[in-house]
């Protein structure tokens, strides 16, 4: 039983780590959606291990646990990508060393149609 609690709690000391990471991405990325890649990755996982974690210390909170794993799996993609679409909307500025903008190679063949 004290195997299983050590392992939970390394593993929400990995967790914390993943999550120290993506705060540190947030800070070092060139632009706004490379951020948001960074921020939602690492957080995800970190979140994901350190609740893993938690459920090894804390067996009786698991079901709980599970609840929230499942909503973070849910909603970080969701959120990243519609913020991230938003910002493209509105213009935000990509990086220079971005070689492609797939966003706008996909809206402009739907914009030339609507002008037909």
């Amino acid at each position: 039983m004290e195997i299983v609690k050590i392992s939970g709690a390394i593993l929400t000391l990995i967790g914390s780590i993943f999550i120290l990471l993506g705060g540190l991405g947030l800070v070092r990325m060139p632009d706004l959606f490379n951020r948001i890649q960074t921020g939602t990755k690492a957080s995800t996982l970190g979140t994901m291990l350190s609740l893993i974690g938690l459920a090894m210390v804390n067996p009786e909170w698991i079901w709980k646990l599970i609840i929230i794993m499942f909503f973070v799996l849910i909603t970080n993609p969701v959120s990243s990508n519609v913020i991230a679409r938003a910002a493209h909307h509105r213009g935000a500025k990509l990086s220079n060393k971005t070689v492609a903008d797939m966003l706008e190679e996909e809206i402009q063949p739907n914009e030339k149609e609507d002008e037909l």
